[in-house]
């Protein structure tokens, strides 16, 4: 505030893709499903995240940096707004703006390695509830961009990699 420094802040949603964490549940699930093991699936599978294909996240990265934060000209201390400030700054989601549920991962999984899973499915605590889904129409805004590959290529793409780099 006090020198006037664009600040810029990035949210991620469940970013995936080729040299991701192995301890993902990507890489679990997919390995799972090419050594024929059981995944097991927490009560109904419909929890739901929102994935983010790795080179979405990168080019939302380089279009926000692209674009620095503009101060709020209407901002007043008299009605302060807690969304926006007489500094220079602002939150972006970067994500595909469409939640894929356990079910649907486990499903496009099977589809690109072209295998079937062996479900298990488990009574246990719900520990996550409902889904997470981001708003991405600041970064839009912001940047004219929007996340561009879809949750099936980007599946796709990661098990090409997958199978690639673990030679399986």
């Amino acid at each position: 505030h006090l020198f006037g420094l664009p600040t810029t802040g990035l949210r991620f949603f469940s970013v995936y893709g080729p040299w991701g964490r192995p301890d993902s549940v990507l890489f679990s699930f997919a390995r799972k499903i090419l050594e024929g093991k059981p995944i097991q699936i927490y009560n109904d599978g419909a929890n739901a995240r929102d994935y983010t294909y790795i080179d979405d996240l990168v080019e939302g990265i380089v279009r926000a940096s692209d674009v620095p934060a503009q101060p709020d000209p209407t901002w007043a201390v008299e009605d302060p707004s807690q969304g926006s400030s007489s500094a220079p700054w602002r939150v972006l989601n970067i994500g595909a703006g469409e939640p894929q549920s356990i079910v649907d991962l486990i499903d496009a999984l099977e589809k690109a390695l072209d295998r079937k899973a062996v479900k298990e499915y488990l009574t246990g605590p719900i520990i996550e509830r409902g889904q997470s889904c981001a708003d991405v129409s600041e970064l839009q805004k912001a940047t004219q961009f929007r996340p561009q590959v879809s949750f099936e290529a980007g599946i796709v793409r990661f098990v090409e990699w997958f199978r690639h780099y673990y030679q399986i």
